[in-house]
């Protein structure tokens, strides 16, 4: 719930209707278009991030920059993307339309509502950039300061809700791309390691995809990627 909305919901805590806000109204307008134009299917791998987790301080001090798990996400993402293009396309026509640019869209929840900073060439960008633009993207995010261009020609897109304590859950593919990793929170669990029950950080990833552009195979083999870099955290640095 936005901000606007709270504030609304407090000023009148006897009324059963609530305004929508104008950026509430423009995400619905434009889930409720995917939801009822992309016929997608849901794949879910779940990959082990305890080597990343024990990374990112090490890499701070080592790079100079805050590291997120996200920013892990953005680029194991996009460079999977880069080898499984399909996942980038888009309907034109009789043809499937594959764009020039990876570019990650990754939702920020700010006072406004859900809003959507895209990293821009995300695959041709290191971590420590992409950690850099992803920490800019999201303060200007929450202090209601993005521009159009910084929120135009998402290509792909992340979507995170750990942080918020949810194990996994199911994304609406955003318009006008056809693909979207829903990230869990990092969960301990315990697995078998080399035929011994060893405890690890587990996270779900769940894939959306419009079965139009990819099949179920295609896009199994691009999650295993991402889950095969995420697993092996010094390939993305």
């Amino acid at each position: 719930m936005s901000q606007e909305t709270t504030k609304a919901f407090s000023e009148n805590p006897g009324s059963s209707s609530i305004p929508l806000t104008r950026i509430q109204k423009l995400i619905g307008e434009r889930m409720l278009q995917s939801k009822q134009s992309k016929p997608c299917f849901y794949i879910e791998s779940k990959v082990d991030v305890t080597e990343l987790m024990g990374l990112r301080p090490k890499l701070r001090k080592s790079l100079g920059v805050k590291i997120t798990t996200d920013a892990f996400y953005v680029r194991a993402l996009a460079l999977a993307a880069k080898q499984y293009p399909l996942m980038l396309g888009e309907i034109d026509g009789d043809n499937i339309k594959i764009p020039d640019l990876i570019n990650v869209g990754f939702a920020v929840n700010a006072p406004q509502g859900l809003v959507v900073p895209v990293i821009k060439d995300a695959d041709k960008k290191t971590l420590a950039e992409i950690a850099e633009l992803e920490q800019s993207l999201t303060e200007k995010a929450r202090d209601n300061k993005l521009t159009l261009e910084e929120m135009e020609g998402e290509t792909i897109a992340l979507s995170n809700l750990g942080a918020y304590g949810v194990d996994s859950f199911l994304g609406i593919v955003p318009p006008p791309t056809s693909t979207v990793l829903a990230v869990g929170n990092a969960n301990r669990e315990i697995v078998p390691v080399d035929g011994r029950p060893v405890e690890r950080k587990m996270v779900s990833l769940l894939l959306a995809v419009d079965r139009r552009i990819a099949d179920e195979v295609y896009a199994a083999k691009f999650l295993n990627t991402i889950c095969e870099q995420l697993q092996n955290p010094q390939q993305l640095v």
